[in-house]
């Protein structure tokens, strides 16, 4: 996002005058979650004045998001948690939506994506990628790079529960892979990982209320005037 974040964190990017993180804040306020932490990484300073829980990751410039959550063990393994992206907004639904799911690891996507996907690219594809679903909405597939639309069946959002069976699978698997392929791991790649284990199920919880991603300026605006 270039001159947008050289001097702040992504998720202090504004959209119609209020930043991504008190966006999140609020909806998860309004769902009513009490105890709200953030992991910090670049220009930690800058997030000190709302009164979250910190976690910081001190190697932020060498690692993924998910050694970035996993500074976070002690509240992960400890209790159900809601997890976000934080370069992303959503209304409270999309919350209330995971914490009445008894999954042990749940996600919220987007069915009607591509909508929203041909405002922000010119080819859709470019920056989509798998996200398939049985039935019952368990994952079987997500973040492999799509040959056609009919293989994303919706937009996986960057919002999701753990229960502390969850995050230990996730930490099952992360012992698993070696210190540089840890540093390496994102989230999507992750899932695809839990998914191949088979020990336990994603559930995918569709959300078609007003949410976005935010990794242009030019994204800010399809926002603000959509």
């Amino acid at each position: 996002m270039k001159e947008m974040t050289e001097e702040r964190p992504k998720c202090l990017a504004e959209l119609a005058g209020t930043a991504l993180l008190d966006l999140q804040i609020n909806a998860l306020k309004s769902a009513g979650v009490a105890e709200i932490s953030i992991v910090t990484g670049y220009r930690r300073e800058l997030l000190a004045s709302r009164g979250l829980i910190e976690f910081h990751n001190a190697r932020w410039s060498e690692t993924n998001m998910v050694s970035s959550l996993a500074s976070a063990e002690d509240w992960l393994a400890d209790d159900t948690c809601i997890v976000s992206y934080s370069d992303i907004f959503y209304d409270l639904s999309a919350v209330r939506s995971l914490l009445t799911i008894s999954a042990d690891i749940a996600l919220t996507y987007d069915p009607n994506w591509l909508v929203l996907w041909q405002q922000r690219f010119e080819d859709p594809l470019v920056d989509a990628e798998t996200f398939k679903m049985d039935q019952d909405h368990a994952l079987v597939e997500i973040g492999n790079k799509p040959n056609s639309v009919s293989e994303v069946q919706g937009q996986y959002m960057g919002l999701l529960k753990f229960t502390p069976t969850g995050w230990s699978e996730v930490k099952r698997i992360r012992a698993l892979l070696t210190p540089s392929e840890r540093d390496a791991m994102h989230m999507t790649g992750t899932l695809q990982r839990v998914i191949e284990a088979g020990r336990l199920k994603i559930h995918a919880v569709p959300y078609e209320n007003r949410w976005g991603e935010v990794d242009t300026a030019e994204d800010l605006a399809v926002y603000q005037n959509g």
